[in-house]
């Protein structure tokens, strides 16, 4: 691996702390995007054309970029879980497609841009982020993954009956899962980074409407404004105390 390739390797080294801080962000961005689509009343679309163009902007800083940078990578991340809860919402509600249609059609275009990227380039493992192109695949890869994960977390809270706190020890069941086969299976370790990466957006979701909902609707009636600013002050810390730096190819994903 030469120098030039390990300096465009800007995404964050998979650990404990990243999974933690993924959470949070998925958290936060259903919060946050639920303050700026309901609470300001602004509306799904609106909501989504102000998240979107966020995400081109912090992508595009992102991509331009010589070396990692912490917080602007996680600026990235939260821009795509914003955006991703009022696509999801957008295409689930304003559409009237509903919950399985939204997933449905989520989960064929993260197939379809998966299956593009592992055709280009060969590989669609995160320590493989080595140019322009793949990092591109990848932002474009979380951004469906992140929207297909609010689809899922709405689907199973308002339509199995299991409510937001049922559905988040759900998809808390499925990462100890995950989890589990990572450590204990041979399966493809790069396949279950993207299924991990998946289900912690669906967590954060009903975490997210955990927090903020009305009571009458099973939730706890927070501000999504406060609730928003407390969860970005967590991430803050969670990102200044602990050790992010770029991936450094150490423990490729096969």
């Amino acid at each position: 691996m030469t120098r030039d390739a390990l300096s465009l390797n800007k995404v964050a080294t998979v650990t404990f702390a990243f999974w933690l801080i993924k959470i949070a962000a998925t958290t936060l961005g259903e919060t946050g995007g639920d303050a700026v689509s309901m609470t300001m009343n602004l509306g799904y679309a609106i909501g989504t054309v102000i998240f979107f163009g966020l995400f081109l902007v912090t992508v595009a800083a992102q991509v331009y970029a010589k070396s990692f940078h912490r917080f602007l990578y996680w600026s990235v991340i939260v821009t795509t879980t914003t955006a991703g809860t009022t696509m999801a919402d957008y295409a689930d509600r304003s559409l009237g497609i509903g919950y399985v249609g939204g997933s449905l059609l989520l989960f064929a275009l993260l197939l379809t841009v998966l299956a593009i990227w592992k055709l280009v380039l060969g590989s669609v493992s995160v320590n493989n982020i080595t140019s322009r192109k793949a990092e591109i695949f990848y932002w474009v890869t979380i951004l469906f993954s992140n929207t297909l994960g609010t689809a899922l977390g709405d689907f199973l809270a308002d339509s199995s009956g299991l409510g937001y706190d049922g559905s988040a020890l759900v998809f808390s069941g499925a990462l100890v899962l995950v989890a589990l086969m990572y450590f204990l299976t041979k399966i493809s370790h790069t396949l279950l980074f993207w299924a991990a990466f998946i289900l912690t957006r669906p967590l954060g979701a009903t975490l997210g409407d955990l927090l903020t909902k009305p009571h009458e609707h099973g939730g706890l009636d927070l501000s999504r404004i406060s609730s928003s600013i407390v969860i970005a002050i967590f991430m803050v810390v969670c990102i200044l105390f602990t050790s992010q730096q770029g991936s450094s190819h150490s423990k490729p994903l096969s």
